[in-house]
């Protein structure tokens, strides 16, 4: 029992370690402090404006920026700020998801091919090899064209481009583990090869993951956009910040703020990303820490 709570103080004092360097970090802090602005914002969307991101003003068509409409409006006659807000629930939700399923799936399959290594990593490997020969961006306009426009088909068709890095990158750390004391110690305790995996190898590898995957959220949300842009992903009338930019690179001379303000919000929002991605880094290892 002494032997499990000094684990868990352990644990305790590496975590709040770890929230202390990241709390002294203050490029990290101001993409933390950013990131949860852009998502609050998000959310208390019906709060900060009092219209629909899909109803329709003909007396507003093209309006320029005012008090009324902050942002203008398009050529529908929708309120820029509030499409924006509403689109970056579907921005910030295809970013998240992905990214996370991505993750799970990653260690899940990385730890069980480091571990057994042999013919099953070999194999695998080539399998992955052949996956990532084709690029992740193509993989998913494949996808996204074969399933259709819709939340669940982007996020199927950017989920499949991006496993085979998150399963190498979890492999590659499982195959350092593989020959640690520790395990060692627990086949001589003849523990079962699951409760090895995912109770003594994963928790070891998990904090690089988690960093990996936040800074793999940004990328995602600007191919999420990319998609939407040249008209998969999701479409109008929903409001996505990649829909957004093509429905107003028409009216780049006349109406710029189309564009500038979907554009804005996608660079803030990858910015905040990495931002705490790399403090993230950082305050896990501070030996990477330039």
């Amino acid at each position: 029992m002494s032997a499990e709570k000094t684990k868990k103080k352990r644990k305790e004092s590496n975590f709040s370690a770890t929230m202390k360097r990241l709390a002294k970090d203050k490029v990290a802090m101001f993409g933390l402090i950013l990131l949860v602005l852009l998502i609050l914002a998000c959310i208390a969307a019906p709060l900060l404006t009092p219209y629909s991101p899909t109803k329709m003003d003909p007396k507003a068509v093209f309006a320029e920026p005012s008090l009324q409409h902050p942002f203008g409006c398009d050529k529908l006659g929708r309120d820029v700020l509030c499409r924006l807000l509403y689109g970056g629930r579907y921005s910030l939700a295809l970013g998240i998801l992905v990214s996370l399923i991505g993750m799970v799936l990653g260690i899940f399959f990385g730890a069980i091919f480091g571990y057994y290594g042999g013919k099953v990593d070999n194999i695998s490997m080539r399998v992955m090899d052949i996956w990532q020969a084709i690029p992740s961006m193509l993989l998913a306009i494949l996808i996204s064209t074969a399933l259709g426009p819709g939340f669940i088909q982007t996020v199927i068709a950017l989920t499949v481009g991006g496993i085979p890095g998150s399963i190498r990158g979890t492999r590659a750390m499982v195959l350092k583990e593989r020959e640690m004391d520790y395990l060692e110690a627990a086949r001589a305790m003849n523990s079962s090869d699951f409760k090895i995996i995912f109770k003594h190898m994963v928790p070891n590898v998990l904090s690089p993951t988690i960093v990996g995957t936040t800074m793999h959220i940004g990328s995602t949300i600007m191919e999420a956009a990319s998609l939407s842009y040249i008209g998969l992903g999701i479409q109008p009338p929903m409001p996505e910040w990649g829909a957004m930019l093509s429905d107003g690179k028409s009216y780049i001379l006349n109406h710029p703020y189309l564009l500038v303000y979907p554009g804005i919000a996608i660079a803030l929002t990858v910015l905040a990303f990495n931002l705490f991605g790399d403090g993230l880094r950082d305050a896990m290892d501070p030996r990477l820490k330039d």
